[in-house]
């Protein structure tokens, strides 16, 4: 397969592979991470991948740019989709609408829909985290339906909630610490997606699938107390 090294300034190289975001692709960068950072090569440091690319943090001082150029090379013509594990499958609980998503009237007039339908449709999708970004544990995920996409806010709001879920465009995902955003809120899930005090913080990784389920009010306030003592472990699959 095809890719482009990058030179990101004296200490870091960027891999983007060739051809169209698409699960299969991103399946690959996640291998050549896991790779590159189990591999015991002096030098080589934190990887961090987004949708087709990989940035690779070295150490010139334990290996050449030569060398590490070398060693991508060979990682990558060893990419194999079938040594993936098998991924996990998280639930996800929402209440959609009301207060907690306040923008789910705007996305469902937006693609003339009714908010029911809006709920259906995105709760429909198993969908797949493609990687963390934005801020420490936001799942970018593949897989919403273009029946709901809706472009971002005008004036971003200046708060959002941590649990907060958003569409913006073809995408959604999930805020998991309070900040400012222009996603279109349409719900809010009482889990932690991060816990900064936890051996492991994040809830979701790189690989996860997802499920968003609608529950109600008296389920959402259910499990928001349950959380205060968490045990995540009862809503993956």
């Amino acid at each position: 397969m095809t890719y482009e090294l990058k030179i990101a300034g004296d200490q870091a190289i960027l891999i983007e592979f060739s051809g169209a975001i698409s699960l299969s692709l991103n399946q690959k960068v996640r291998h050549l991470s896991y790779q590159l950072e189990t591999s015991d090569i002096r030098g080589i440091g934190e990887t961090i991948i987004g949708y087709k690319t990989v940035l690779i943090h070295y150490d010139p001082l334990l290996i050449s740019f030569d060398r590490l150029q070398e060693t991508v090379e060979y990682y990558v013509y060893q990419l194999d989709e079938s040594m993936q594990e098998e991924p996990r499958t998280i639930e996800i609980p929402v209440l959609y609408g009301g207060e907690q998503g306040p923008d789910l009237e705007t996305v469902a007039n937006k693609n003339k829909l009714t908010a029911e339908q809006v709920i259906e449709i995105h709760t429909a999708p198993l969908y797949t985290v493609y990687f963390l970004g934005f801020s420490p544990g936001f799942p970018f995920l593949g897989g919403m339906s273009d029946q709901i996409a809706t472009p971002r806010l005008a004036e971003p709001r200046a708060k959002i909630q941590a649990g907060s879920v958003g569409i913006a465009h073809d995408q959604t995902g999930i805020y998991p610490v309070e900040s400012p955003g222009g996603w279109q809120i349409i719900g809010h899930t009482p889990l932690r997606l991060y816990a900064p005090e936890e051996k492991e913080p994040f809830l979701l990784n790189p690989g996860d699938q997802i499920k968003f389920k609608a529950v109600d009010q008296q389920e959402y306030e259910t499990i928001t107390t349950e959380q205060k003592s968490p045990d995540i472990e009862s809503y993956k699959g």
